[in-house]
């Protein structure tokens, strides 16, 4: 069994080509030809919690664990990766950059298939680790001509805005406030640990895409109710996985009301060769499966293997 190290991940796992994969995943799991187990959290009284999430697509099933704690947030990240026809096991993976990586490639994807085909501005509410790869797939789906981020702490988004420009060859500018960042965007980027609606819905555009990557606790949302009502199509990667996770969601309109909203796994708009985005605001709700691990996972095996 191969041991694969962060830094391979981050070498074998390219922006455009997880993108790419993403989009045969998402197509695979609404077609049906692939499997996803949702989240499981085990809670301990001392703060930690233990993360489970599983899938199988493309000849591969695996598992990633990792753990959090309360004081210390998102500790240990590892990817099991099997054979699905014989079941041998073929790689452990350091799994952070992995998670990273994929999360902001579903993104890339929503915004490549949901997104206005012209884009002005690109508007990112974030400056962690997990806002890096969400602007990195953004840009490379969507040519903007203005890229703004915002953060609560000046510092960090002036020094994520600098590194960004660099990085990604445009100009990145930190915005003063986040209706400034979001007013004017047809695309906007959510990757916060807010537990409260991070902007107001009077300052996003009618025919805007929201990616919303923060929230995956249904107790936490970064999106208001009004936007999440008037949205003209919301995609989520998982039904089942939102009914307990999606806090943008639950916290807007009850479970048992979904079916007045126009939800649906974003599956099923990959798998349908005709899709056409709505005239209006589209969201993608974007909680993070086990499904998308292998995918990603499989990518850098492959890559390691087969040259």
């Amino acid at each position: 069994m191969l041991q694969i190290t962060e830094q391979q991940v981050l070498e074998l796992l390219p922006m455009r080509e997880c993108i790419a994969r993403m989009r045969e995943c998402f197509a695979a799991l609404g077609s049906g030809e692939a499997s996803n187990v949702a989240r499981r959290r085990l809670f301990l009284p001392t703060g930690t919690v233990m993360h489970q999430l599983a899938g199988a697509w493309g000849g591969y099933l695996g598992t990633k664990i990792y753990t959090t704690n309360v004081k210390q947030g998102a500790m240990y990240f590892h990817m099991l990766l099997y054979d699905a026809a014989s079941a041998e096991p073929l790689a452990l993976i350091a799994a952070n950059h992995l998670g990273q990586i994929r999360t902001g490639a579903a993104t890339g994807a929503a915004t490549q298939l949901m997104a206005p085909p012209h884009v002005d501005k690109i508007a990112l509410i974030g400056s962690g680790f997990q806002a890096w790869t969400q602007l990195e797939a953004a840009l490379a789906v969507r040519e903007s001509a203005t890229v703004q981020v915002y953060s609560r702490k000046g510092a960090h988004r002036e020094a994520f805005a600098a590194k960004a420009s660099e990085a990604f060859g445009r100009e990145v500018a930190a915005a003063e406030s986040a209706e400034a960042c979001v007013r004017g965007a047809q695309v906007v980027i959510t990757a916060t640990y807010a537990k409260d609606p991070v902007f107001d819905d009077a300052w996003i555009e009618a025919r805007a895409h929201v990616n919303a990557s923060g929230s995956n606790q249904g107790n936490r949302r970064e999106l208001p109710t009004q936007t999440v009502k008037r949205a003209a199509q919301i995609a989520i990667d998982s039904i089942e996985q939102g009914s307990v996770e999606a806090g943008d969601l639950l916290l807007a309109v009850p479970r048992a009301e979904w079916g007045t909203l126009p939800i649906v796994e974003i599956g099923k708009l990959f798998a349908a060769p005709s899709y056409r985005r709505p005239d209006g605001l589209t969201i993608f709700e974007s909680l993070g499966l086990g499904v998308q691990d292998v995918a990603a996972a499989a990518l850098v095996y492959e890559k390691l293997t087969r040259g």
